[in-house]
């Protein structure tokens, strides 16, 4: 996981400017490992730079995305992108309940589609989600399930 430091540094040394809100962008993403949308970083931040529009998170997200600092990982349950400063190889925990997305750190190569199945399409990586219920909506819900 890169530190805030990582990247500004990451954007300076590709050529971007780090204005004030990009910073800000930045100092949000790596303060949890909360797996935000944009939209939950927008709301954050314009709280607080009220000055911030959606294109500069928008924008923001999407350079450090290409810039190999940030991974997008989408999730179903919410129809939509939720990002990740772990840009490593990484999978997921996501919970049906309270919507908590939590990395597993797990290699799971022995998982592999035989050519006849990848539709024609040339696989560059892929990410596995597991659903279920976290332990504090199991608690809540009185469904604690022990495997």
């Amino acid at each position: 996981m890169l530190t805030l430091e990582e990247l500004i540094e990451l954007f300076r040394r590709n050529g971007r400017k780090m204005t004030p809100q990009r910073r800000a962008i930045l100092a949000l993403l790596t303060q949890s490992d909360a797996h935000p949308t944009a939209e939950q970083i927008y709301r954050q931040i314009s709280a607080t730079m009220p000055d911030v529009s959606r294109a500069t998170v928008y924008n923001t997200l999407r350079e450090l995305v290409t810039l190999g600092g940030l991974s997008e990982t989408f999730e179903a349950g919410e129809g939509g992108l939720r990002y990740d400063v772990n840009a490593g190889v990484h999978h997921h925990l996501f919970c049906t309940r309270c919507h908590a997305l939590v990395d597993v750190h797990h290699d799971f190569a022995e998982l592999a589609l035989p050519p006849e199945k990848t539709a024609g399409y040339q696989i560059e990586r892929y990410q596995i989600i597991f659903y279920g219920l976290c332990p504090a909506c199991q608690k809540s819900t009185g469904e604690i399930h022990v495997p």
